[in-house]
């Protein structure tokens, strides 16, 4: 980063407090069309460019199509030392346990590891779990808005296209309720370094078996996934009001 800076000429500076990772970059897409997302220039990475917004006072910074679980990780690192103190991703995901029509949002509570990058940061276990404090911080986060949240637990992979019958029924026996491409690397690199990451899967299909799949709803999906996110950040503000600027 400090290479970075001193390449493309950027004078210091820092991001907001709260940054997102929005892997199919429609939130950035929203917040772009209506003119609400601004670039920060003082981003020092080679890959990405980061905006920011404010939500409610409440000011954020996000990066779009940083998908899968080495990209995602490597940016998060890259936020945290800019200045972040929390990282919430909200990611595409599709069904694995048929509990509603889709869309709708799954706070993630744990991921089974089937990628490679968390490994870089935690022995091997089944899972990687969001801290237990962290989730306190969310307990009554979603009372105050109209969206679907589940709770539970996705299969993280780095192979989208091996997402074979036997492996979701596999996943589907173990409760799990989404497959993504991102969380479980997320939480292990958050249990490593002792940095709050927060991880939703937006639940949008049911990976392509019914004719209409992959719909989001109105604005991609955007402004219901910055409701539930704007909640999110407010419950953890609420906890550790010093962190927010």
């Amino acid at each position: 980063m400090r290479e970075a800076r001193r390449q493309l000429s950027i004078l210091g500076g820092s991001v907001p407090s709260i940054c997102l990772l929005d892997p199919d970059g429609d939130i950035l897409k929203t917040l772009k069309r209506s003119g609400e997302a601004h670039r920060n220039e003082s981003w020092a990475c080679y890959h990405t460019e980061l905006y920011d917004f404010t939500l409610d006072e409440i000011r954020f910074g996000i990066v779009g199509c940083a998908v899968g679980a080495p990209f995602a990780v490597l940016i998060a690192e890259q936020m945290f030392v800019s200045g972040c103190h929390l990282v919430i991703s909200m990611t595409s995901s599709g069904q694995i346990s048929p509990i509603r029509k889709p869309p709708y949002f799954v706070l993630i509570d744990k991921s089974l590891r089937d990628e490679g990058t968390s490994y870089h940061y935690l022995p091997p276990t089944e899972y990687c779990e969001i801290s237990e404090d962290l989730l306190n911080t969310l307990r009554n986060a979603f009372s105050g808005i109209p969206d679907t949240i589940e709770r539970g637990a996705t299969w993280t992979t780095d192979a989208p296209f091996r997402e074979t019958e036997t492996a979701i029924n596999f996943c589907r026996e173990k409760g799990i309720l989404a497959v993504e491409m991102e969380a479980a690397a997320l939480y292990a690199f958050s249990r490593a370094r002792g940095k709050p990451v927060i991880c939703f899967a937006h639940v949008t299909n049911q990976m392509g078996n019914v004719e209409g799949d992959f719909e989001k709803g109105a604005d991609m999906g955007g402004r219901n996934a910055l409701r539930v996110i704007k909640a999110a950040a407010q419950g953890w503000l609420d906890a550790f009001p010093e962190k927010g600027y």
